[in-house]
């Protein structure tokens, strides 16, 4: 008999949940960024083994929203966490619970949503006993389902987590076929890998002003290679500036390293080419957002 979970991935900005999703599914769909809020939008992530599938909502971090672009964040996540089978709390291991996670929790207990908590980065710990008191102090705020502590970054306890919550599965049909990895159109992905380069080699140098649309995605007829053409807006002309370098030297390097993750992923050869254009304010601007393929409904 097949069972299928939908589980909303939610916590702080920066906890690890893009992290998690992409160690659980063995392959990278969201952006990994050492910069917080870098998840956007909702990304669905699909794992199946055997009988049980597991279908993912990966949500930005929750943070309080400064600009239009961080209300959209924020619906998303509440649009989230509504329907689902389980919700997956991301936190740090050596952290107590903050108002985030208390109020996410409080969430959990009034929706009566079923809640795994994934206690992450244990690979950090100096002290290893100190995750149990991190399992302390979130079992005196919520009776969670299971606790796990888990590494993104080696992979330890993953595969107790994925145990977790496949008991979170119910009888019923898979909503996908067995090799999907994610209902995101191959636009989107081209454009979050795009973004991640950016965010990686610019550092702090350039904030999350950056946005990334796919203008072409189309394969050739011969010889196996896919023609990507992207626009990267940035809210400043210095801005601008950075991106592309001197010389071009920074906007090659974002390329290349693009490139070469979208070959691994879409498995073939990709000609990218990329521009940068100024949209001031876009963050802040509703009719820029939405053309830039950001659902006008998470605005109100």
């Amino acid at each position: 008999m097949q069972k299928t979970a939908f589980i909303a991935i939610v916590g702080r900005p920066n906890v690890g949940k893009s992290s998690i999703l992409n160690k659980i599914l063995g392959q990278k769909i969201t952006i990994v960024s050492s910069k917080p809020q870098t998840t956007r939008t909702r990304i669905m992530g699909v794992y199946t083994k055997d009988d049980v599938q597991l279908v993912f909502i990966d949500t930005p971090g929750l943070h309080k929203p400064k600009n239009s672009l961080g209300k959209y964040m924020v619906r998303s996540i509440n649009e989230s966490v509504a329907g689902v089978d389980a919700c997956l709390l991301v936190a740090e291991c050596d952290r107590e619970p903050g108002d985030t996670e208390k109020m996410l929790m409080q969430r959990f207990e009034s929706m009566g949503i079923p809640s795994v908590l994934a206690l992450n980065k244990i690979d950090k710990l100096k002290e290893k006993s100190d995750v149990i008191t991190t399992i302390a102090s979130y079992s005196k705020e919520h009776s969670f389902d299971d606790i796990v502590p888990v590494s993104a970054q080696t992979g330890s306890g993953i595969n107790e987590l994925i145990d977790a919550l496949s008991k979170q599965a119910d009888e019923g049909e898979h909503m996908f076929d067995p090799d999907t990895l994610t209902d995101q159109p191959e636009r989107v992905l081209a454009g979050e890998i795009i973004r991640e380069k950016i965010l990686r080699l610019t550092d702090k140098e350039i904030p999350h002003g950056t946005a990334v649309v796919i203008e072409r995605f189309k394969q050739r007829s011969e010889g196996g290679i896919t023609d990507i053409d992207a626009t990267i807006y940035c809210e400043r002309a210095n801005h601008k500036g950075i991106i592309i370098g001197k010389g071009g030297a920074m906007l090659k390097k974002i390329g290349t390293y693009a490139r070469q993750d979208m070959e691994n992923f879409f498995d073939c050869k990709i000609n990218l080419t990329l521009w940068v254009k100024v949209k001031e304010d876009w963050r802040n601007r509703e009719g820029i957002l939405r053309s830039l393929g950001y659902d006008e409904s998470n605005f109100d």
